[in-house]
């Protein structure tokens, strides 16, 4: 992914394993969220493929990927801030008849009961995710640890994939972000959902991912687990400036 003389994206070649929790990790400005965003369909890439299941997703707009499984969370939550949590949940799954006049009118049964299915769904992802005392909340009331619980929350109202978090953890208090990782553990192992987290914090990354890769300078420069890539010494110049063997100290 270039950007006039910048190459944000350059000759990345990875392959994110189904119903693994991967982990991409590096510095700012290595070209993850670039990255994230051209497997999403926000960006056109420069040059290259994006592969889903083997079929070329390649510049597909973000609606199409999200009806072929493929989701897509932010750094900033994007929550509807006036409606309740289990409205937000809600409004998430695709094609209700409701969402048209014409659905509205002509078939109110229909409408009514596919409505209380996908309560019954929004319910049952707030059980899941334990955050009943906030379900008659409005959104935009929530603690920023709270709305990323609603953002992992959405992702269960449909069929996905895989799911790409981008710093799930960003401004999340420690209690918090225990849930969360709980929440996105259970989620691979019993539902097996598929994974790829960027994510600065290494405590998080090394419980839940395997492998992680690492970018640095719109490459990928490491991949392993996460005892390897932190024990690499390209990573640990790539994020301090210096290997470990210009340690003071460090044999010659």
């Amino acid at each position: 992914m270039q950007f006039g003389g910048i190459r944000a994206v350059d000759d990345v070649s990875l392959t994110i394993e189904a119903g693994r929790i991967t982990g991409l990790i590096g510095p700012n400005g290595a070209g993850k969220t670039t990255l994230f965003n051209v497997i999403a369909g926000h960006y056109q890439p420069t040059a290259g493929q994006v592969l889903l299941d083997g079929q070329d997703i390649t510049g597909l707009p973000p609606h199409e990927l999200f009806a072929r499984g493929l989701l897509r969370t932010f750094q900033i939550a994007h929550e509807f801030a006036t409606l309740t949590v289990r409205e937000n949940l809600m409004m998430v799954p695709p094609r209700q008849s409701g969402e048209t006049l014409l659905g509205t009118w002509l078939r109110p049964s229909q409408v009514r009961q596919e409505e209380e299915a996908v309560r019954a769904k929004a319910d049952e992802v707030i059980a899941f995710l334990q955050i009943e005392a906030v379900a008659d909340e409005l959104a935009g009331n929530l603690s920023g640890g709270q709305k990323k619980l609603l953002e992992l929350g959405r992702t269960m109202m449909t069929e996905a994939k895989i799911v790409f978090l981008d710093e799930v953890g960003a401004g999340v208090n420690r209690t918090l972000l225990n849930t969360l990782g709980d929440a996105i553990v259970r989620l691979n192992r019993e539902r097996g959902y598929t994974f790829c987290m960027i994510e600065h914090d290494m405590d998080f990354i090394g419980r839940l991912c395997d492998p992680v890769i690492v970018m640095a300078e719109g490459r990928v420069l490491a991949r392993g687990s996460a005892a390897e890539v932190i024990a690499n010494e390209q990573v640990i110049e790539a994020y301090l400036g210096r290997g470990l063997k210009n340690k003071p100290g460090a044999a010659q």
